[in-house]
C-alpha cells in the first residue's frame, strides 16, 4: 500500500526517533511511503492567529504538491499532529468556503501552483495503521508481545479535537490507540486525561502553566501505576519527556515516566533492536520500563537538557497592514 508522507519539520530535529521507528516497521506493515518533494512548514500553531491567510497557503502549498504526486495514491499521511491537523483543515476549509478556496489559490498561482479541495485524503499515521493494516495483520507480525508492560495511552489535544472529518470514532473519548496496545500484548491503564493538553508551547512562554500541565499527565499516569505513556506526537513527546526533570524541581516530585511513541512499542513488540527505533534517545530513561519485557540494551545517552534562559518570540502583528484575520 503507498501512501504519500509529509514528515514535518519535527521528524527532522527533535522527533527523529518516530521517524526512525516508522521507517523501521513500514515495511513489516506492508506500507510504502512517499515523501512530499520540496514540503515546507506546516506553520505550527501560532502562524494562523497572525495572518490567516498566508498560514493557510502555507500548509496548502503542501497539499497543491501532493496533488501532483498522487498517481495511484490519494492518501496524505503526517505522523505529528500539529501538522496532520493543519493539512486537514487547510482542505476541509478549502471544501467548505469557495470564497477561501479563491484566495488560497490566488495565493499558490505565484508560485505555479493550485490546490483541488478534497483531491487528497489527509490522514494520521495512527488511523492508517489501525484501519488501513488492521489489528489482525499487526498481530501476526508480533514476536515478542509486550505482556507486563503497563502503559498508558496519550493522544494529546490536537489529533481529535477538532475531528473535521470525523476519521476517529468518538473524539471525546478514543480507543484507537488502546486497542493497538492490547493487540501488541501490553496491558492498558485507565487514562482519563488522554486527550488533555501537554502545554504545547507554553513551555517557553509560561513555564509555570507549562509544569502544571505536565504534572497532572504525570500523576494521572503513575496514580494507575503506568511503566510508560505511549505518545503519537512530537510535541507532546518533548514535553513529558524534556521537562519532566524541570516539573519535579518545581513541585519538588520524583516522577521518572518514560514517554516513548507508539511505532516504537509496534517495533519492540516486531521484535525490532531499540537502537533502530531510535530508543534510547529520551531524557527520562526506559530501560527500567522495558526491562519488563526483556528488552535491554546500552544506553549512553546524556539526560541532562541544559535549559536556555530565553523563550520563544511572541508573534507581533503588522503595524502597517494590521494583520489578516480572515
Amino acid at each position: 500500500m503507498k501512501y504519500l508522507f509529509y514528515p514535518g519539520c519535527s521528524m527532522q530535529r527533535s522527533a527523529i526517533p518516530y521517524m526512525d521507528s516508522i521507517t523501521a516497521i513500514e515495511e513489516k506493515l506492508g506500507m510504502e511511503l512517499i515523501e512530499v518533494e520540496d514540503w515546507n512548514c506546516c506553520g505550527a500553531t501560532e502562524y494562523c492567529a497572525v495572518n490567516r491567510t498566508a498560514a493557510h497557503s502555507l500548509v496548502a502549498r503542501n497539499l497543491a504538491i501532493a496533488e501532483e504526486m498522487s498517481n495511484g495514491t490519494h492518501t496524505l499521511m503526517a505522523a505529528c499532529s500539529a501538522c496532520y491537523l493543519n493539512l486537514d483543515k487547510t482542505d476541509h476549509y478549502m471544501r467548505e468556503d469557495v470564497e477561501f478556496k479563491n484566495r488560497i489559490n490566488d495565493a499558490l498561482s505565484a508560485g505555479g501552483l493550485n490546490y483541488t479541495p478534497g483531491s487528497v485524503d489527509v490522514r494520521h499515521v495512527l488511523d492508517v495503521i489501525f484501519n488501513d493494516i488492521g489489528l489482525e495483520k499487526i498481530k501476526e507480525q508480533v514476536v515478542k508481545p509486550l505482556k507486563g508492560l503497563r502503559v498508558a495511552a496519550y493522544y494529546g489535544c490536537m489529533i481529535v479535537r477538532p475531528d473535521v472529518d470525523n476519521k476517529f470514532a468518538n473524539p471525546e473519548y478514543p480507543t484507537t490507540l488502546e486497542d493497538l496496545m492490547v493487540a501488541l500484548g501490553a496491558e492498558v491503564i485507565d487514562f482519563p486525561m488522554k486527550t488533555h493538553c501537554c502545554s504545547g508551547h507554553m513551555t517557553q512562554i509560561s513555564a509555570e502553566t507549562a509544569y502544571e500541565l505536565i504534572r497532572r499527565l504525570i500523576y494521572g499516569a503513575t496514580r494507575y501505576e503506568a511503566d510508560l505513556l505511549v505518545a503519537l506526537c512530537p510535541m507532546c513527546q518533548l514535553n513529558i519527556d524534556a521537562y519532566q526533570n524541570e516539573t519535579n524541581r518545581y513541585f519538588n516530585t520524583n516522577y521518572e515516566v518514560p514517554i516513548l511513541y507508539f511505532t516504537q512499542l509496534i517495533g519492540l513488540a516486531f521484535g525490532i533492536e531499540p537502537k533502530k527505533l531510535g530508543i534510547g534517545r529520551e531524557f527520562v530513561d526506559p530501560r527500567p520500563a522495558l526491562a519488563k519485557i526483556g528488552v535491554e540494551f546500552n544506553d549512553e545517552t546524556p539526560r541532562k537538557r541544559v535549559k536556555k534562559p530565553e523563550g520563544l518570540p511572541m508573534p507581533q502583528m503588522s503595524q502597517k497592514h494590521g494583520g489578516d484575520d480572515r
